[in-house]
């Protein structure tokens, strides 16, 4: 379990699971990365066979069911996502809920905390990156409702708006660890600087090509000399 900040622990590579074509590579994949994400509110129809098939990852799994105001799929309301986050607590390693969404999902958090599964409180802009001070308080915010890591993924098409992330990324006094990464025209720079300067976390795709912009595949991060 992470907790904490420091900048010599090796980041974590997290192949996202999105879509069943991704499920099923993942389940060929010979080397696969450190963590799986679930992205429930993508997979929501495939639920079932999920269930089924997840033993068989061997890989510590992140549970997430995305507000559709911070990119999630098929505009799944709030219950929905959350009996999905309940259906498969019991896989999960980590639980990730949105900053917006943790007053409401205060007594899952709860349960996830009694069951010793790490929370991940999350905070996704697709259109900018607000200022570093405003970044700074939702990372204060997600200490508050126990994150083990704040997570960060905003818009980073100018040097300024990543110079913001790494200003966060090293100045963290907030004792919880920080998954921090661009998306848009600087999102795979991004990705390269962010973990060499303290972030946890490196979001890959399954898949060759990615819906998001700027995120590599698990085996470019490979190749980049950034995962295991």
């Amino acid at each position: 379990m992470m907790a904490g900040h420091s900048t010599k622990r090796r980041p974590q590579v997290v192949g996202v699971i999105a879509s069943a074509a991704d499920l099923q590579k993942a389940l060929r994949m010979r080397r696969r990365p450190d963590l799986f994400e679930l992205r429930l509110d993508c997979l929501a129809a495939i639920a079932n066979q999920m269930e089924r098939v997840l033993p068989k990852l061997r890989r510590p799994l992140i549970i997430t069911a995305r507000d559709p105001h911070e990119g999630g799929a098929n505009k799944v309301p709030l219950r929905q996502r959350r009996d999905l986050l309940v259906r498969f607590l019991n896989h999960a390693d980590y639980i990730d809920v949105e900053l917006r969404s943790a007053d409401a999902l205060r007594g899952l958090l709860a349960i996830a905390k009694t069951k010793h599964v790490g929370r991940i409180i999350s905070f996704h802009n697709l259109k900018s990156t607000p200022s570093v001070a405003i970044l700074k308080a939702k990372a204060q915010q997600a200490r508050s409702h126990g994150a083990n890591i704040f997570k960060v993924a905003t818009r980073t098409d100018t040097p300024m708006e990543l110079g913001r992330l790494l200003d966060l990324t090293t100045s963290n006094r907030w004792n919880v660890s920080l998954a921090v990464m661009g998306i848009g025209k600087l999102g795979a720079v991004s990705r390269v600087l962010l973990p060499r300067a303290g972030s946890v976390l490196i979001y890959a795709s399954i898949a060759a090509a990615t819906d998001v912009e700027g995120q590599m595949s698990v085996e470019q991060v490979r190749a980049l000399g950034l995962g295991r």
